[in-house]
């Protein structure tokens, strides 16, 4: 093999990777973190924005109640000593105002006055400003003045107040995420039970429930789905290994008898009559035992799910009466007689159909009193169903064996299994087996010396 084949096998091989396992406390941690981040972010964001702007709106007040009575002064002083008048009121006002900053221009752009020595740079401090008109008292050009207010401390108070904000944002976060942790593993603690209880779980200990301490509304469902998978696999485990066991008994009796008479043929010299004996009796065996083999392949084939393959509609009192036909010798050694009732035109597998019905006809025959009489009735079930009935006079079968009449080599008790025509026990396994293909089920009733067992198409 070259070396190319040889990696094409081991890329074959390769098994596909895993998917990453999360934590849902870890998940649901960060999701609520990270919601409550979002929120709390958004709500201080706007008490932030609010309180800003009540600073600005208490600025804005304070420059025009400063250039209100900044602009009367200077109207005054203009009009008791003109410019020389208004210079010193300035420099009188900006020695009581130390957060400000005033400047003056006159109308042709000349500096007419400018605070000599503020406690702030105007161009780099956070600050507002507001520019007004100032009336000349000789009516020529109004001045422009500038007014400049130091905001210095309330963004020192913004800032601190930002950070705050940040910092009550992000420790509300880790609260809540450590919060959120913490009482998702208590909350999830029942699944941990759970999942211990479901490891304690092993073929030896098919019989153990899931349980919680106390019910839970999201829980209590998935532990009744739990218990009712466990319920069916421990029932189908004891019906597969009782499966296991019959089908050992069921072979073991051909194949002893196969090995004696071999043995026995082989213990000294036989004539050729005699060899031919033991051949033919050793060919029945194989006959039975190949019945066996070929019921039990049909079995799994229906349990896979295989349906019926339908043709067109057909009589079924038509398909009753050629499955009779062929049971007419054994029904005249026991001196039976039959009636059929009914009839119904449905779409089925006709070979199936009369399987059944020949293993139900059979079954009505071994156990039905001599001399009494059988009866197949057709009951047809909406526009496309009907059940099919075959009754037979004899021994009841209890009602504790009804349920388990259709299992696999069941026998209801020692007086329905003769010993001079012995049988495999899996006539009304096929049966139910061909009902569940044509979807319907098998039933049994079992009353005052009379005995039905049918099934339903549909």
């Amino acid at each position: 093999m070259n070396t190319q084949a040889v990696a094409a096998a081991a890329s074959d091989l390769k098994v596909p990777p895993t998917p990453c396992t999360y934590s849902i406390g870890k998940r649901l941690s960060l999701l609520l973190a990270l919601q409550t981040i979002i929120g709390l972010g958004v709500l201080l964001a706007a008490i932030y924005g609010v309180t800003h702007m009540m600073f600005v709106s208490k600025q804005d007040e304070h420059l025009q109640g400063y250039s209100a009575v900044l602009a009367e002064v200077l109207r005054e002083a203009d009009a008791k000593g003109g410019e020389a008048e208004m210079a010193n009121k300035l420099a009188w006002l900006g020695e009581r105002q130390p957060g400000t900053f005033v400047q003056v221009l006159r109308a042709d752009g000349s500096e007419f006055y400018r605070d000599a020595s503020p406690t702030f740079d105007p161009q780099t401090a956070p600050s507002r400003e507001r520019r007004f008109e100032v009336a000349r008292a000789d009516g020529s050009a109004p001045l422009q003045a500038r007014v400049v207010i130091d905001c210095t401390s309330d963004a020192q108070y913004g800032q601190r107040m930002a950070l705050l904000l940040i910092a009550a944002t992000l420790a509300g976060g880790a609260f809540v995420a450590w919060a959120t942790f913490w009482r998702v593993r208590c909350s999830l603690r029942p699944l941990q039970d759970l999942a211990a209880q479901t490891r304690a779980v092993d073929v030896r200990r098919l019989d153990q429930r899931l349980s919680l301490p106390e019910p839970i509304e999201e829980l209590q469902p998935l532990v009744d789905q739990f218990n009712g998978l466990m319920q069916r696999v421990e029932r189908t485990y004891v019906q597969l290994e009782g499966f296991n066991a019959d089908v050992a008994h069921e072979l073991r009796t051909p194949l002893a008898n196969l090995i004696g008479h071999t043995e026995v043929a082989l213990s000294r010299e036989r004539t050729a009559p005699e060899l031919e004996e033991v051949l033919l009796s050793n060919l029945e065996e194989l006959q039975r035992m190949a019945g066996i083999v070929n019921d039990m392949l049909f079995l799994a084939q229906a349990d896979r799910g295989v349906k019926a393959r339908r043709g067109e509609p057909v009589s079924l009192a038509e398909l009753v009466r050629q499955v009779v036909e062929f049971h007419e010798a054994p029904m005249e050694d026991a001196n039976l007689g039959i009636d059929i009732v009914g009839d119904a035109k449905l779409a089925v597998d006709e070979p199936l159909c009369k399987r059944a019905l020949s293993n139900l006809l059979g079954n009505a025959i071994r156990y039905a009193e001599k001399g009494s009489r059988l009866c197949v009735r057709i009951l047809p079930e909406g526009e496309r169903g009907a059940r099919l009935w075959v009754e037979n006079v004899g021994p009841a079968i209890e009602p504790s064996h009804l349920p388990r009449l259709f299992d696999r080599f069941f026998r209801a008790d020692a007086s329905r299994c003769e010993l001079e025509k012995p049988h495999h026990g899996l006539g009304l396994s096929i049966v139910a087996a061909i009902a569940r293909m044509h979807d319907g089920f098998a039933a049994a009733e079992s009353d005052a010396g009379r005995t039905r067992v049918g099934f339903s198409l549909t």
